[in-house]
Formats: structure tokens, C-alpha cells, sequence
């Protein structure tokens, strides 16, 4: 069974399904809705409430770490905002995986404040965890659109710290090309979920 197939064979993921069109999802009318990537579509997803919801985030903990513990990262985390509480939620989880609680998280700011991490050594713009001394890391994402946000958080954590990106999870990929720009700059990608696990 590929990881994949783990994922969507979990228990819980059905539920998570469920939870997202409950609380994250709106259907609209034809490019009713302008994206973060500039583009409309008459679908719109907001994972906040999702994450902020304790049977949600519990529900994500759980499923990521199908997902994480496969990879096994020394390190997770993404480009605010989005990824901030997911972050959250990952180590939160990881407390109870069996294979030990080891990872550690970070953010990547949009735009570095200029000062980095003054106890972590971090370069600016990365804050959280001390990268220093490098290590295997997951990028997370909210939803993946064009895949434009987590490869830029890609690229700045392979241009400034020692760590190996070795994949991007998302909760849901909108199927708007994401996965295939991840392909194109080589980065393993996966998510959670998917449009058409919503509105099939």
C-alpha cells in the first residue's frame, strides 16, 4: 500500500472529509471567489476553522502523521499564515506517534523582519526551531493552489540553512496545477485531501 492509499484508508479520514465541508468549504457561483494566487474560482476553502477546531486539528494530527511518520523529518513547517497552526498541530501530534516524539517546527515569514532567530541562530525570516545544524524537513501548506507559496518557502530554506526538504504536505490540493509545479521543481508532494474528495 503506497502512502497515499495509508492515507485515504486511514479510519479517520472520511470524518476529515466531512469536517472540511462543514467547516472550511463554500461553494459560490462561477469565479465568485478571488484566490490568494490571484485567480477566481467558484470554490473557496478556509482551513482556519478547520485547524482551530479541536476535533479538527485532532482528525489532522492524526492523518498528517501517517504521512510524517513515513518521511519521519526531523523538522516541519511553512509560510505563514497558513502553515503556522498546522505547524502546531503536527508536533502537537507527533507527542503520541509511534515512532517518538522528535520533530520540531518552524515558520517562514514572507517578508524576513531582518533580525532571524537571535537564540536559534536561524537565518532572517525563519523563526521557531534552530535549523542550524541542519536536518530532513517537511513543508506544510493549508491548500495548494499553484504551489507557488511552498516553493518559495522551499527555495528559501535550501538558500539559506543546511536542511533537505524531502516533501510538501498539504490538507488539500485545489488541483490547480500544484502538484505538477511541485513535480517540475522536483519536490516530493502530498496532501491530505483533494477538490474532488469535496465536491465529487
Amino acid at each position: 500500500m503506497n502512502l497515499q492509499e495509508k492515507i485515504r484508508n486511514h479510519p479517520k479520514w472520511i470524518e476529515l472529509v466531512e469536517q472540511v465541508k462543514k467547516l472550511s468549504y463554500l461553494k459560490g457561483d462561477e469565479n465568485e471567489f478571488t484566490l490568494a494566487s490571484g485567480r477566481t474560482s467558484s470554490h473557496f476553502f478556509d482551513m482556519k476553522p478547520l485547524m482551530m477546531d479541536p476535533l479538527g486539528s485532532l482528525l489532522l494530527a492524526e492523518l498528517m502523521g501517517v504521512y510524517l511518520d513515513e518521511l519521519e523529518p526531523e523538522f516541519v513547517g511553512g509560510l505563514e499564515l497558513g502553515a503556522v497552526p498546522l505547524t502546531a498541530i503536527a508536533i502537537t501530534g507527533n507527542a503520541t506517534s509511534s515512532k517518538g516524539a522528535k520533530r520540531k517546527g518552524f515558520m517562514v515569514r514572507k517578508e524576513p523582519k531582518g533580525r532571524g532567530g537571535r537564540k536559534t541562530s536561524n537565518p532572517p525570516g525563519i523563526e521557531g526551531s534552530s535549523l542550524v545544524n541542519g536536518g530532513e524537513i517537511v513543508v506544510l501548506e493549508d491548500v495548494t493552489t499553484t504551489g507557488g507559496s511552498a516553493i518559495k518557502a522551499v527555495k528559501m530554506i535550501a538558500s539559506t540553512t543546511d536542511c533537505n526538504v524531502v516533501g510538501v504536505l498539504a490538507i488539500l490540493d485545489r488541483e490547480e496545477g500544484g502538484r505538477e509545479a511541485f513535480l517540475e521543481a522536483g519536490i516530493p508532494f502530498e496532501s491530505l485531501l483533494t477538490l474532488s474528495d469535496i465536491t465529487g
